[in-house]
């Protein structure tokens, strides 16, 4: 048997997160059972329990989590993962995107499944790639080199912290809003920080003498984007994970164009390599059992430790 946490209603999640008991999967051609080792949280997870996402109840139960790391346990005729090299039982995977990756045992096409790199922990590589990718993403959409100077809205979220070491690796210099209690860890990145809040335009100005070329806005408030337009001259270069509502004022990415998926598929080996190599850090904020996704989820919704959440079967 296995575990899978679902969604039995659409709601909070203390109230509609169950754990069911389930058959263990069997791969058909194609597909592999991951055996998990860590699952990692996003906050669309909690968007798709509480229907913000659509609340169709013909979609329930609806198998929850996007991202998990794992040992493949079983192998379906023909699977091969996303490098095309054939997958077996006991290889070390990342499952992205996963189906219900809130799972003791995930069904997943081979096409999903990515080579987990030795050296990397199992809690980082189940955490990265949903955010590593968006922030890759991003980072591509906007052009960034070595010649930029870049204002990263929400420095410290997990988006916004892989951001930040992205640009930096290539070259730029960035500054990064965040609460001052998180100023002292932007640093460490890289980044010069600035408190958000009234007066961020001019405090960003002062970190800028010589000017913003372009901002990514992870956060998706008007005043992330209001500042970032009032001080980025070209508008192709201010760009939003989130703020939707603005779309005529940022160029949105969400996965959904061709070339966002292509930038999203490119990253993957990078991300995964420059992770176990120490070049790109990911903060794990805290543990739970699979049993806890209820307590998980609903601490996820509210204030919580910097740093992804991770549930361990």
């Amino acid at each position: 048997m296995a575990k899978r946490v679902v969604a039995t209603a659409f709601g909070q999640p203390v109230d509609v997160v169950e754990v069911h008991d389930i058959a263990t999967p069997v791969p058909a051609k194609g597909q592999v059972v991951v055996a998990t080792r860590a699952s990692a949280l996003n906050p669309i997870d909690v968007k798709t329990i509480s229907g913000v996402m659509g609340a169709d109840p013909a979609r329930l139960p609806i198998a929850i989590g996007f991202e998990a790391a794992g040992v493949v346990s079983s192998v379906g005729d023909d699977a091969v993962n996303s490098a095309g090299r054939p997958i077996v039982i006991g290889d070390e995977v990342v499952v992205y995107r996963a189906d219900g990756g809130l799972s003791t045992d995930i069904l997943a096409n081979g096409t999903d499944v990515h080579e987990k790199p030795t050296d990397l922990p199992f809690d980082v590589a189940a955490g990265l790639l949903l955010v590593g990718v968006t922030a890759a993403d991003a980072i591509a959409t906007a052009e960034i080199s070595g010649t930029d100077t870049v204002l990263i809205h929400g420095g410290a979220g997990a988006v916004g912290t892989i951001a930040i070491q992205l640009s930096i690796a290539k070259g730029a210099n960035v500054i990064a809003t965040a609460a001052a209690s998180n100023h002292e860890y932007l640093r460490g990145l890289g980044a010069v920080p600035v408190t958000y809040g009234e007066g961020l335009l001019e405090r960003v100005r002062q970190a800028a003498p010589d000017g913003v070329t372009a901002a990514i806005d992870t956060v998706g408030t008007d005043e992330a984007i209001d500042v970032s337009v009032a001080i980025v001259a070209d508008p192709k270069r201010v760009v939003s994970i989130a703020a939707f509502g603005r779309g005529s004022d940022a160029v949105l990415v969400n996965g959904s164009t061709p070339q966002s998926q292509h930038n999203r598929r490119e990253a993957i080996p990078r991300l995964l390599a420059d992770a176990a190599a120490g070049r790109l850090t990911l903060e794990v904020g805290k543990t739970f059992a699979l049993d806890d996704a209820a307590t998980a989820l609903t601490e996820l919704a509210t204030a919580h430790p910097r740093g992804k959440l991770i549930l361990h079967p």
